[in-house]
This record gives C-alpha cells, sequence and structure tokens, in this order.
C-alpha cells in the first residue's frame, strides 16, 4: 500500500474540522468546550473529564456499571492519563497497572500482553467498545476515552478467549471540541495529532468528532525508524429522543523497522554486555513491517419503554501485515534453536507479505429492570454471531547467513526464492446466546447468574485448500457472583467463571509440526473486595485462582520435541490497588500484585512445580501527580515500576533479574491567546537503567527483549 505523503492526511482532515468546528461553534448555544453530552437515553459519561479516577467501566459487561458493583477486577486508564505520560502505545498504558505484562512486544511490531500471567490472544481478547478487533494490529490511542482491562476469566463477555482477561477500548464521543498536540522526543520524533468536534442541529441531535495524526518515529534503536498516519470519525446522530445512532470508523498505516529480541546463548545463558540501541541484523534489503488496519462500528440504541432498553450493534476490523525482516534466529546453520555460547546467530531472509486478518461480529441486547415479589432483577440478554478469518501465504525463511551479538551482521545477500501466494489459512465462527441477571435481595445483598452458550466451528486450510483440521464445540460457560455491601460504599464479593480456550499451535522444529491442539476450559474462582472511601479515591482488592491446560513443547530421550496439551497451569494471585486523590493536590494511582503461576503433571519433572515462564512472583506500579502549591497550573508527575524475577525457561534455571523503574514528568497549563494550552515534558527510566523488560513467546520460540533506555518526550497541547 502506498504511503500518503506526510502530513497530508492529517493536514486534509484538520482544515475539514476546523471549518466545521467553526461554524458549528456558531450555530450553538454557549457550548462548554470541554464536551457535552448529547441528549440521548442511553450514553452515559465515565466521570468527568478531570476526575482523579474512572468509577464505571463496561468492560465487565454489555453496559457501563459502577465498578464498586461489578463482581471483577477491571483497571481503567483514563484519556487524561494517557496524555500526562504521552502514551502513544499499548505498552505505555499497562504500566499503570501492575497485574498486566508485556509478552512479546519487540519495538517496530505489534504487541502482545500477559494478564494475571497467561499470554492474551489476539484473536478475540481485544475489543474496541465492545466488539472484537484483530489484536495483530497496533490500535491508536487519539480517539479513546479511556482502556478497560477485566482482568481474569471472561466467558460471559468473550465466550472463546484467553484465560486473562480482554481488553477494550472505548471510543471518544463527539462533542464541542478542538484541539491541536505538537510532540517530539529526545531522538527526533515528530508529532501531530488534532481533536476536533462539534455537536449541533436545531436541537444538537447531531454530533461529529474527527481524530487525526501524523507520527515520524526516531527510534532508540539505530536503524529502528519509522511513521503512522491515523484518521478516525466518531458520528452521532439522535433520531428521536428514544432512539439513537452511533457510527465510528479508524484508519491507521503504520511502518517501522521491527527489532528482534534475543534468545538465551547456548539455551541456558542470559546476553551480557548488549545495548537496547543495537539492531542485531541491520540490511539495506530489509524492510519496515507496515501494518494498514481499518475499524468501524454501527450502532443503534433505542428505549422501548421506562425499563427497557435494546441495542445492535456490528463492526468490521481488518489489519493487513508486511513482513520482509532479515531476522536473527537459532545458530550453526539451522542446527539449534537457540543463539550459540559465543553470540553467534544464524540470519534469515524472512517474507510474509499480505498477511490479513478480519474479525467480523454482531449482537443484538436487550437490558430491563423487573421485579418478582420482593426480588428485583436487572436482566441482560442478547444474541452475538462472529466470524475470524486470516488470509496469508506460507511465505519464506531462507537461511542468508550469520551474525554474532557482539561483533555485528556483515552485508548479506537477500534470498531469491519466490513467494507462494496467500490462501484461505483460517476460518473460525461463532454463535452465541447469553444472559445475565442482576439479583437485587436487598440493599446488602445482590447476586449475578449468567452464562454463554457458545457453538464453534473452526477449520483450517492447507495451501491446497484442503481442510488440515475441523473444530465443533458447543457449551454453555457459567458465570456466578455474590455481592455483599455491609455499607454503601463497600462491596464484597465472590465469583466463579468459566471460558473455552484455543489450543495453540506446534512450531515448526517439533515433531508434530503444524498440528494444533484442541480448546480446553479454564476456570476461574475470585473473591475480593471495594472500597469507596470518597468519590475521589477507590480501593481494591482481589484474590484469584485460575486453572488451565498446560501446554508445551515435551521432550523425550531422543532429543526430538512434541507438542502437548499435557497437565495444568495453575495462576494463583493477590491483587491490591489505590486509585483517586489522597488530598486536593495529590493524586495516586498505586497497584501491587504477587502471583504464584505454576505447571503441574506435566509429564516432564523437571517442569513441574515450576514458575510458568515470563511471570514474575511480585509486579508493582506507582504512580503520582502533585499540583505545586504557590505555583499556579504546575503539576509535578512520577512514577515507580517494579518487577520481580522472571523465568527466562520452563525449568526455571535462567530468570530476567528483578528490576526497578522510575519516570518523572511535569504537566503546565497556561493561557495562550486567551486560550488554554498544557506543556507536558516526561523522562522515561530516568536513571537510565539497563534491564530485560520481558522473555515471551512467539510461534513456539522464546525470546528475550531489553528495555528502553532514558527517554525524554515533549508535547503542546492546544486548545481553541
Amino acid at each position: 500500500m502506498k504511503r500518503i505523503a506526510p502530513l497530508a492526511s492529517t493536514l486534509m482532515l484538520t482544515l475539514a474540522g476546523t471549518s466545521l468546528g467553526l461554524s458549528a461553534a456558531r450555530a450553538a448555544d454557549s457550548a462548554d468546550d470541554k464536551g457535552e453530552s448529547l441528549p440521548t437515553v442511553n450514553v452515559t459519561a465515565s466521570g468527568s473529564k478531570d476526575a482523579s479516577h474512572a468509577r464505571s467501566a463496561s468492560v465487565a459487561g454489555f453496559e457501563d456499571a459502577p465498578l464498586l458493583d461489578t463482581p471483577a477486577s477491571v483497571a481503567v486508564v483514563t484519556a487524561a492519563q494517557m496524555r500526562d505520560q504521552q502514551s502513544r502505545l499499548l505498552s505505555d498504558v499497562v504500566k499503570n497497572d501492575a497485574s498486566i505484562n508485556e509478552n512479546y512486544a519487540p519495538v517496530g511490531y505489534y504487541e502482545n500482553f500477559a494478564i494475571r500471567g497467561i499470554t492474551l490472544d489476539p484473536a478475540s481478547a481485544y475489543r474496541i467498545d465492545g466488539l472484537t478487533v484483530v489484536g495483530e494490529q497496533t490500535v491508536a490511542l487519539e480517539n479513546k476515552e479511556r482502556v478497560e482491562f477485566l482482568k481474569g476469566v471472561a466467558g460471559l463477555q468473550a465466550g472463546v478467549s484467553s484465560a486473562g482477561g480482554i481488553v477494550n477500548y472505548v471510543t471518544k464521543r463527539p462533542a464541542n471540541v478542538r484541539s491541536l498536540t505538537l510532540g517530539t522526543d529526545s531522538n527526533g520524533s515528530r508529532y501531530l495529532a488534532t481533536d476536533l468536534g462539534a455537536i449541533f442541529g436545531e436541537q444538537k441531535q447531531f454530533g461529529l468528532r474527527i481524530n487525526a495524526a501524523h507520527e515520524d518515529i526516531h527510534s532508540y534503536v539505530n536503524n529502528g525508524d519509522g511513521w503512522r498516519d491515523f484518521a478516525s470519525l466518531s458520528a452521532t446522530w439522535a433520531l428521536s429522543s428514544k432512539t439513537l445512532v452511533q457510527f465510528d470508523t479508524e484508519y491507521q498505516q503504520k511502518a517501522q523497522h521491527s527489532v528482534a529480541g534475543y534468545q538465551l546463548l547456548g539455551g541456558t545463558t542470559l546476553p551480557s554486555g548488549v545495548s537496547p540501541t543495537t539492531m542485531l541484523t541491520p540490511q539495506s534489503w530489509a524492510q519496515p513491517v507496515r501494518d494498514s488496519s481499518l475499524n468501524y462500528r454501527l450502532r443503534v440504541d433505542t428505549e422501548v419503554n421506562a425499563n427497557w432498553r435494546a441495542y445492535v450493534q456490528a463492526g468490521r476490523s481488518r489489519a493487513v501485515i508486511d513482513d520482509y525482516l532479515a531476522f536473527p534466529y537459532g545458530s550453526g546453520g539451522g542446527a539449534s534453536s537457540t543463539f550459540a555460547a559465543n553470540g553467534d546467530f544464524d540470519v534469515y531472509d524472512y517474507r510474509v507479505p499480505d498477511d490479513e486478518r478480519r474479525n467480523d461480529e454482531a449482537q443484538a441486547v436487550m437490558t430491563g429492570k423487573f421485579a418478582t415479589g420482593w426480588l428485583q432483577h436487572e436482566l441482560t440478554m442478547g444474541v452475538a454471531m462472529s466470524r475470524r478469518v486470516v488470509d496469508k501465504s506460507d511465505g519464506i525463511s531462507v537461511l542468508v547467513g550469520s551474525g554474532n551479538i557482539y561483533t555485528g551482521t556483515p552485508a548479506l545477500t537477500p534470498s531469491d526464492a519466490p513467494i507462494p501466494p496467500a490462501y484461505r489459512n483460517l476460518d473460525s465462527r461463532q454463535k452465541a446466546l447469553f444472559f445475565s441477571d442482576r439479583l437485587q435481595f436487598s440493599e446488602r445483598w445482590q447476586a449475578i447468574a449468567g452464562g454463554r452458550q457458545v457453538w464453534l466451528n473452526e477449520q483450517a486450510f492447507g495451501a491446497d485448500g484442503s481442510v488440515t483440521r475441523a473444530t465443533s464445540r458447543n457449551l454453555f460457560l457459567p458465570q456466578l457472583a455474590l455481592i455483599f455491601k455491609p455499607v454503601q460504599n463497600v462491596s464484597l464479593y465472590g465469583s466463579y467463571a468459566e471460558t473455552l480456550t484455543m489450543g495453540s499451535s506446534a512450531p515448526f522444529w517439533v515433531s508434530n509440526f503444524p498440528t494444533t491442539l484442541p480448546p480446553s476450559v479454564a476456570r476461574q474462582l475470585e473473591a475480593g473486595a471495594k472500597y469507596e472511601v470518597s468519590p475521589d479515591l477507590a480501593l481494591s482488592a482481589a484474590v484469584f485462582r485460575i486453572r488451565k491446560a498446560y501446554e508445551y513443547q515435551k521432550p523425550d530421550d531422543s532429543g526430538s520435541f512434541t507438542y502437548v496439551q499435557q497437565g495444568r497451569q495453575t495462576n494463583t494471585g493477590l491483587e491490591l490497588g489505590a486509585n483517586g486523590r489522597l488530598t486536593p493536590r495529590l493524586a495516586v494511582g498505586a497497584s501491587v500484585t504477587a502471583i504464584r503461576a505454576r505447571a503441574s503433571d506435566t509429564g516432564t519433572p523437571a517442569y513441574d512445580g515450576q514458575q510458568v515462564v515470563n511471570v514474575p512472583r511480585l509486579r508493582s506500579s506507582v504512580y503520582a501527580d502533585y499540583a505545586l502549591p504557590g505555583v499556579e497550573g504546575v503539576n509535578l508527575m512520577g512514577s515507580w515500576l517494579y518487577s520481580g524475577r522472571k523465568p527466562a525457561t520452563r525449568d526455571g534455571s535462567v530468570s530476567l533479574p528483578a528490576v526497578h523503574v522510575f519516570n518523572a514528568g511535569l504537566r503546565y497549563r497556561l493561557r495562550i491567546n486567551g486560550h488554554t494550552a498544557t506543556l507536558r515534558a516526561n523522562v522515561d527510566n530516568v536513571f537510565d537503567k539497563r534491564y530485560w523488560k520481558d522473555a515471551g513467546q512467539y510461534l513456539g520460540d522464546s525470546y528475550v527483549h531489553l528495555g528502553a533506555p532514558r527517554t525524554a518526550r515533549l508535547s503542546l497541547q492546544y486548545d481553541f
């Protein structure tokens, strides 16, 4: 796909949006520059724009619900937090919660994560406004009001999904807003973003909002530069006082040289003396990874009567990835799947163009309140259909030479092997019926009973069109919870949930490649407490246990491996959190997570009882925002991130060391030409700590990635 000229699309949208915003502003009454909700029946705010913490979320159900009444562990990162931290990627956002960890998130490639020590499934764990989107993309944050994380099993909400949880991006709604942001960093990156919206019409029944951004990415990794263009449109039309139509679409192009991770030296030793600025395989013929994505959604809400409401929504998410890489992998001319003990590695010409993933989903949901005698009900019921297809070539992966992590990689000649044509790899379809009933016994006692009946049919195909695997599962996934509120601002809960997790595929180097393991059911028990100390401060605690099938490459006596689903992985943990204002001047966000993630009954004694790869036993995250007294508009910000040791091998023989990372920031609000402006300065990794950030796995192989060095960022937001 040809690249749009730098800033062209952004500038066109800026001019169009400015014209729209100015004309609408003249037509409107005196509107609040910070945003104004349409007079609709069923769109509720998650809190004031400058609230110190979110008080509701939709990720744990099908509508916004108070977090105090939600019997699940939910983390919410607001747009204000993301702006103040100058977040561009989800890896910037997840630093706010200790339960979320990077799991194969290299620079320049789409990222993946683990929640509660369980890797998320890109096919189903990522959502925008409740509908699944392709996880193999970098979702833009410019048009997001908040990012919600449901931690743990989400069978009722998602059906077939990872046992770790789900991530839901919530889109900004139309508002009277006009904003321009300019940014840069210590590597020389350039950033421009606009946020332009208006509410108009005689009854203010129409709303539009345009977000656009362009970014020239200068990576801290040599030869790791790239660019990004983004544009989105959000439109709202109140057909009547009872019916609302919403449409959202967003398009992004991103191209950046991907930075491959390291492998253990000889399979037993972490590399030492290496720099995060080093690209292992710089080659003139290697191209940036290109990721083009288009996500859109249409939703219609209607109020049936005072107690019943309904909505239907449908959406499509499509991403196309082009990989043209010089990829370091293994050593000895293909003899080993890890780097050599002296730092040697093989270099492969790896090309997989036009890797297309598409998710389609539709839902119809009805919610209502009624009573049966003294028992009050809040019922949600609905139907859902979804389809995921993958169309891609098998590509090529040809050994073209070697390099060394210390002495570098010489210029190599690329392969001239032809790339085979793309074909339909996967066609996965789901149908579901679901319900959830909140039963109010008294002011103190509530129960939630629900479940999702899932019909899954999935086929995988070979290059010749033959069916290589067919999966069909029909099952009911229950979810039960009990809530006790001894006082109005305290809730205690216990819950049980199940989900269906898809089996993963065998890597190419095992004896049973290309086997895909069967789906399995994961189960979770959770108990927790939530305490709203004040409208501005909330405390939470949760304990949980998740059990799922253990999947791994099982070694045999001959030195070969077989990919199996054998034994169990049991993650038992404790989560503590505090979010909000301790004083009128001091806002904090703090979380601590302790996880014991162990494998058992695997059939390989060396793996039994070991902490699962890439799961630290303890993580913490503390963020503070302090308004300086006597200096109007100046806030100091800072964060402290800690991660304990992370195993890098299944037998626990190699671990990434524990690490502390400190970040600092400054926010200064001022007036320019009578308008509000905000200057933000951030320094990440203040003490320039060298550390390994994750030991995630990709396609069955293990990699370790270095954390970013000290990086300074500066931005100016101008609201006009």
